[in-house]
Formats: C-alpha cells, sequence, structure tokens
C-alpha cells in the first residue's frame, strides 16, 4: 500500500522518476547534492567524462540507492576506469528499478588531457527501457560531453552537456524524448582537506537548480560531506572512509515529501 501511495504521488508532483532520466550515480557525489561537474573521482563516467583525465591507474567501483526505501525504484551501478591511448577510458552501467520496470544505461568513455590546464571528454551511451506494458525492451543510442579547466591551483571549472542531439525511446506510442542536461560549476580545494562545489543545472523539461556541496575531513582517512540544492530544496549529507586501495562512501538525501534515500558506494584502485 505504502508503494502504491508513493508512486502516485510521484505522479501528482510530477517528479521524472518514472520516466527515462540520466540519474546522476555515487555516493560522494550524491551526499554534495550532486555538484560534481568539475570533482574527478571514479563516478566520473557519470557526471563529467573531462574528469576522468586525472584518473592514471585501473579503477572500479559499485553503487546502490534504495530511493525513499522502496525497493521498486532502486538504483545500481558500476564503473570501471582504465588508461589508454595517452589518455583515460572507462565503462560504466546502471540499471534503475526491478522486475517488469527497468531503465539501463551503458556507457563507453574517453578523456584526455590537451594542455597544463584543460581536460575534455566524451561518453558514448545506450539506454536501454523495459515496461510492464511491452513484452520487448525499447532502445536508444546518444552521447555527452565535458571540459575541465584548471583556473588555479585551487579552483577547478566544469562544463558538461548530455544528450545535445535530444534523442529518446521510440515505442508503440510515439517517441519519449530525453531532456538536454547542461551543467555549469567548479570546486575550490584548501590545502586538500576542505573542498566547496557549485554547480548550476539545466534540464529542458525541468526547472534549473543551483546545487552546492561541502567536504572536509574529520579524521585522517574520515571526511564527511554535506549539500543543498533547489528547487525544490533537498538536503544531502555524507561520510567515506579510505583505507589503503579502497574506499567507501555513505550518503543520505532528503525529499520533503518522499522522505530519505540512503546509498553507499565503494571503490577500488587495481
Amino acid at each position: 500500500m505504502r508503494t502504491l501511495q508513493i508512486l502516485l504521488l510521484l505522479l501528482f508532483i510530477r517528479i521524472p522518476l518514472l520516466a527515462s532520466d540520466n540519474y546522476p550515480v555515487g555516493a560522494r557525489s550524491i551526499a554534495l547534492s550532486n555538484a560534481f561537474v568539475s570533482v574527478s573521482d571514479s563516478w566520473s563516467t557519470f557526471h563529467n567524462q573531462a574528469t576522468l583525465a586525472k584518473i592514471n591507474q585501473l579503477t572500479a567501483g559499485v553503487f546502490y540507492e534504495s530511493r525513499f526505501l522502496i525497493d521498486e525504484l532502486s538504483l545500481a551501478a558500476g564503473t570501471f576506469i582504465f588508461p589508454f591511448a595517452k589518455g583515460t577510458a572507462g565503462l560504466s552501467f546502471y540499471q534503475f528499478g526491478k522486475a517488469t520496470f527497468k531503465e539501463s544505461k551503458f556507457g563507453l568513455a574517453y578523456s584526455k588531457q590537451l594542455s597544463e590546464k584543460l581536460s575534455a571528454g566524451i561518453q558514448l551511451d545506450y539506454f536501454l527501457n523495459r515496461f510492464p506494458e511491452n513484452e520487448k525492451a525499447f532502445g536508444f543510442a546518444t552521447f555527452e560531453l565535458g571540459v575541465t579547466y584548471l583556473l588555479t591551483d585551487e579552483l577547478t571549472l566544469g562544463a558538461h552537456v548530455f544528450n545535445p542531439v535530444e534523442n529518446g525511446i521510440t515505442t508503440y506510442y510515439g517517441k519519449d524524448k530525453m531532456p538536454i542536461i547542461l551543467r555549469i560549476g567548479g570546486h575550490y580545494e584548501f590545502l586538500d582537506k576542505v573542498i566547496i562545489s557549485i554547480e548550476y543545472y539545466i534540464n529542458s523539461i525541468q526547472k534549473e537548480q543551483v546545487r552546492t556541496g561541502l567536504e572536509f575531513y574529520i579524521l585522517k582517512n574520515l571526511v564527511a560531506r554535506m549539500g543543498v540544492s533547489g528547487t525544490p530544496l533537498k538536503y544531502t549529507a555524507g561520510f567515506g572512509y579510505h583505507f589503503g586501495k579502497i574506499s567507501t562512501d555513505l550518503a543520505f538525501s532528503y525529499h520533503g515529501n518522499l522522505g530519505f534515500s540512503p546509498s553507499v558506494s565503494i571503490q577500488f584502485q587495481l
């Protein structure tokens, strides 16, 4: 009964969770309210491929999020990053939903340092959606690209565009276009201990958002994070812990109408 009520609420308040979307992935980024367009880590394959250029070793990660604590709205993902052809390549995958309703994304990315300060990246995407009312899944291809620029040693700027061709799924009922998404922002880093990030998010079918995030070390290997974004207003927080070549991140986001969404990710340097 609770699941049905929340699904109906999603429809009435017009949150785009039941239509095709490009979902953000990574507990660290979620804790920072996804103000992540200029930040580099294992989940750059889902945010800005240009930031992959800073990664020069084999890296992998797994992720899981329980949206509003509803099993049917879970999001699972994986990423694998490796040096390739004087740059960095990345493979990524996610699946949103379960059983007869699933949205999947497959990505192949490449990034390169173009100069001492400028990096660029591109990713080819393939989306595959399965709906309860249809016997077969529907798929389509698109792409995304981004750039980063190191303005100073502490300040990095980033820009990213997803699906500039406005492609989408063609079903028996017509074409359901995915949005064009533009993200512009940057982050400032203090002495490798504190990061302040801000991002302006523009979606062709939603209201634009301003996203902000703060990350700081509590102990040598323990980091705390928090973020705020809107509209609608959304609060996020989380923690990260590093031990050797393994790191794990926890995040919690809160929606005023729908409640909490916990997420976890684990990263490995191979």
